[in-house]
């Protein structure tokens, strides 16, 4: 997931913003006690999550994919004291350990936790969003976009993560890789789409960043 050499990643890491207490703590316990780790944002890709979200000053977030809830606290900087945060998880076993850390948290007010299949959540939450955070199952990206872009509001962002896939975008296609496919599919819908104006970001695995017009 890393296209830079260590030497400039670690310069980057030790010239950006550090991971709060709080969060190293979620990272380190997610590392510790969930499979898979290397699906939590971590701290450098947080910071920007956080960033993002301080400067666009969302109202609504959603979140598609929320694994340990790493990335919905992050994103969850950004709101207004009456902002929220809908994160969509399909992953039931999963959800307590993100209660713990939600509660615990500043913004335990402000998040709110489905679980279940996201393509049957998102035409349930009564919201328009500023800021969605898609990071969940690839062949399901394009089903999520058709299923947010009309629940936008004006000049608001979507965010999608892993869309670069270790570099697979890129090699020959495997006939069984259907994840690569969806992303393919999925970033050329993004290039081609007029109503959005769009830009991948070689940040870890990929992330684009896509703006209503």
């Amino acid at each position: 997931m890393h296209f830079l050499p260590e030497a400039i990643d670690d310069y980057i890491l030790e010239h950006s913003a550090k991971e709060p207490d709080f969060l190293a703590k979620l990272n380190r316990e997610t590392n510790q006690k969930v499979l898979q780790p290397r699906m939590l944002s971590g701290n450098y890709q947080g910071r920007i999550l956080s960033l993002i979200s301080k400067i666009i000053a969302p109202k609504t977030i959603l979140e598609i994919g929320t694994y340990t809830g790493y990335s919905a606290l992050c994103l969850a900087e950004g709101l207004p004291k009456d902002g929220m945060l809908h994160t969509i998880d399909i992953n039931e076993e999963l959800y307590d350990f993100q209660q713990k850390y939600f509660e615990a948290s500043n913004f335990k007010n402000n998040i709110r936790q489905y679980i279940g299949d996201a393509r049957e959540v998102i035409p349930e939450i009564n919201s328009t969003f500023d800021l969605v955070f898609i990071d969940a199952d690839k062949p399901n990206y394009p089903a999520y976009f058709d299923l947010i872009i009309d629940k936008m509001n004006p000049g608001g962002v979507i965010l999608s993560d892993n869309v670069l896939w270790s570099g697979k975008v890129v090699k020959p296609l495997k006939a069984d890789d259907e994840s690569t496919r969806a992303l393919l599919k999925y970033n050329k819908m993004l290039a081609e789409d007029e109503r959005i104006e769009t830009v991948i970001l070689p940040i870890r695995d990929g992330l684009t960043l896509s703006r209503l017009k």
